[in-house]
């Protein structure tokens, strides 16, 4: 189990979200400890906050006195809403918190059901209560409950489980948003794109179109991104998703960041060895479909980019070794598309004109990883691979991933909007 704590000056907020996770179904009130009770069992917000105001008006110093804590069992753990209860009262009587004020919701919008506390950590004196060492005796908390409610351990997880936490999106089983942003918002960890065309090969290879918006509001220029579903045959599907619902991460500012800082750092090493496998694969043949498969074998994804008349403009390698994207020109000129476009061309009209009597299968105008010819290193590309799950931190898995924020970065968002329409009423 991972546990997760949030602090904030924002304890409005904290409720809001929650609540609105109770109004829309996809989530529910497990328990209130000290706080007011409605005598019909519905509440509101400001209703909920008066269980807290003694508290923060005693407190003359602490600024983020809000604790927003979620507490998160492995998606194979089937936790009953007994032992929810149990776990969060025993999380915070461990954690010092169990005389405060505090609500406990169960969140179900999502494959991997959790719940979120939120409390304060002031007391009814207004005095801190002290946070020393909280990270350790949180990690040992949940060691407790594991032990406690049999549940798996996050670093037996780790062993069973593919490193990487994302996986392509499925359009057929919904919540789209989700899906994508869980990729998002962790592939700029795991690897390295120094372009645009880079960015959006090796989203496609997890069924995600990006596009840039450019244009003009009230006088003003405008530039973006948004983000679609890919089906099985790479169409785009769906609406479009504005990547300020996604989060920091897939918008624009962020992703020519992380070019930015991309190309200064040293990839020559990766470079090399990408160059010398792509030429080995080059010497089986003159065939386009033997090279993409020749790569596939050894965990290289080749994403070739062709125009409603068949010719190639653009192809990109990912190189899931290293975890590094190349287009072709970025490699050397002879790696470009145009020459790769002259060279199967050359091939398939000496293949015509041959006395060969069956003519070998066109290749598919995109290339991607199948399922059945993954290497094994990187079966985390298949989607019915059942071991792996998306969770909201890795805290506790240290190297790959060390910061993924998942749902956090709902709640952020869901912040900012509430602090924008606050402000359109001001005005």
């Amino acid at each position: 189990m991972i546990a997760k704590i949030g602090r904030s000056s924002n304890l409005y907020g904290a409720l809001a979200y929650n609540h609105h996770k109770v109004e829309k179904r996809q989530g529910q009130i497990l328990l209130m400890n000290k706080m007011v009770e409605s005598t019909d069992g519905k509440y509101t917000i400001p209703q909920l906050m008066r269980s807290f105001d003694p508290y923060l008006t005693a407190n003359q110093k602490t600024e983020k006195h809000t604790l927003h804590i979620s507490l998160n069992p492995d998606p194979n753990d089937k936790v009953s809403d007994k032992d929810f209860v149990k776990m969060a009262e025993e999380y915070m009587n461990g954690m010092g918190y169990g005389e405060q004020p505090y609500m406990v919701f169960k969140h179900t919008d999502i494959d991997r059901t959790h719940i979120h506390i939120v409390s304060v950590c002031v007391d009814e004196n207004g005095k801190k209560i002290s946070d020393r060492f909280e990270k350790r005796r949180s990690m040992n908390m949940c060691r407790q409950l594991e032990n406690t409610y049999n549940l798996w351990r996050a670093a037996e997880s780790q062993n069973v489980k593919s490193n990487l936490v994302f996986k392509p999106v499925d359009y057929q089983i919904g919540n789209i948003k989700h899906q994508i942003g869980s990729v998002i918002r962790n592939i700029a960890d795991v690897y390295s794109f120094k372009t645009f065309g880079e960015y959006s090969a090796l989203l496609s290879i997890f069924n995600i179109a990006v596009e840039k918006i450019e244009g003009e509001l009230h006088g003003k220029p405008q530039r973006g991104l948004v983000y679609f579903a890919l089906d099985t045959k790479k169409h785009k599907t769906g609406n479009p998703l504005k990547a300020s619902r996604i989060g920091r991460e897939a918008q624009l500012a962020a992703v020519e960041s992380h070019f930015l800082k991309n190309k200064e750092s040293v990839l020559q090493s990766a470079k090399s060895e990408l160059k010398v496998m792509v030429d080995n694969a080059l010497k089986g043949g003159q065939n386009e479909k033997y090279f993409v498969e020749n790569l596939n074998s050894i965990g290289i994804n080749t994403v070739i980019r062709r125009n409603e008349a068949g010719r190639m403009y653009g192809i990109t390698f990912i190189d899931h070794n290293s975890k590094t994207v190349w287009n072709g020109s970025n490699l050397g000129k002879q790696y470009s598309a145009a020459v790769f476009n002259d060279l199967w061309k050359d091939h398939e009209h000496l293949k015509k004109t041959s006395d060969t009597k069956q003519a070998e299968p066109k290749s598919p105008p995109t290339n991607q990883f199948l399922p059945s010819q993954l290497h094994p290193l990187f079966e985390f590309l298949n989607d019915n691979n059942d071991n792996i799950h998306d969770i909201e931190s890795m805290d506790s898995f240290p190297g790959l991933l060390p910061t993924v924020q998942g749902e956090d970065y709902e709640e952020q968002v869901f912040s900012e909007q509430m602090r924008k329409r606050k402000k359109r009423r001001k005005r």
